[in-house]
């Protein structure tokens, strides 16, 4: 009998394209300053479920999430800051924090209850660098001390992405759109990183910081 392929199955929120550019700049310094390291070439993103299971089930998953994003109104997600946190019993990450994570959460809890799973701890978030080691950190930790990241977005759907269980990229499997789809005019941040310098202040590539986190 042939064995059956999994997938690795994620919804992620893509932010707009500005986010994305401001992200992908911070994630090129980080590369810069420690080299290669786990997750600096993957898209920013907020990550909503994942899951593996056999391809069979794709499209009895789609179908379900279709039903969701039916009655799922937009929304906008702020973001303020960069923020760290521990990841494992020994490494660290560094992500932007979602000022405003009611809506994301409650999105996420709908997700859980379309597919009969209990709720667990959820902190939206978009990852810069996970996995770090304790001096990697120590070197990232001054530049990022207090750093804002003021940036806002609209939310009006989420994609499905999948890989192979085994490993390599990610592929986007359908986008949906949420039902309920109104654009909203206010902008509660400002976009700075449109006049920013390439570099935020303190940060220059190539130059490790020796001080330790406060």
């Amino acid at each position: 009998m042939e064995q059956e392929v999994l997938y690795d199955y994620m919804l992620v929120i893509h932010p707009d394209a500005q986010t994305v550019q401001d992200v992908n700049m911070f994630k090129h310094l980080i590369a810069e300053e420690l080299g290669p390291f786990p997750g600096a070439f993957t898209q920013a993103h907020i990550s909503l479920f994942r899951s593996a299971f056999p391809e069979r089930y794709e499209a009895d998953f789609i179908q379900m999430l279709e039903a969701l994003v039916a009655g799922q109104s937009a929304f906008t997600i702020y973001t303020s800051r960069i923020d760290h946190c521990r990841h494992g019993e020994s490494r660290h990450m560094f992500y932007v924090n979602v000022a405003n994570p009611k809506p994301v959460e409650e999105l996420h809890k709908k997700i859980l209850q379309t597919f009969e799973l209990k709720a667990h701890a959820y902190k939206p978030h978009i990852t810069l660098a996970r996995a770090i080691s304790q001096q990697q950190f120590q070197q990232l930790a001054p530049y990022f001390a207090n750093r804002m990241f003021v940036r806002s977005f609209h939310c009006h759907s989420f994609s499905l992405m999948r890989r192979p269980a085994e490993g390599s990229r990610y592929e986007l499997v359908r986008e949906f759109t949420f039902g309920l789809d109104q654009a909203s005019d206010n902008t509660l941040f400002y976009h700075p990183a449109r006049h920013a310098s390439a570099h935020p202040e303190g940060v220059q590539p190539g130059h490790a910081a020796t001080n330790h986190a406060a």
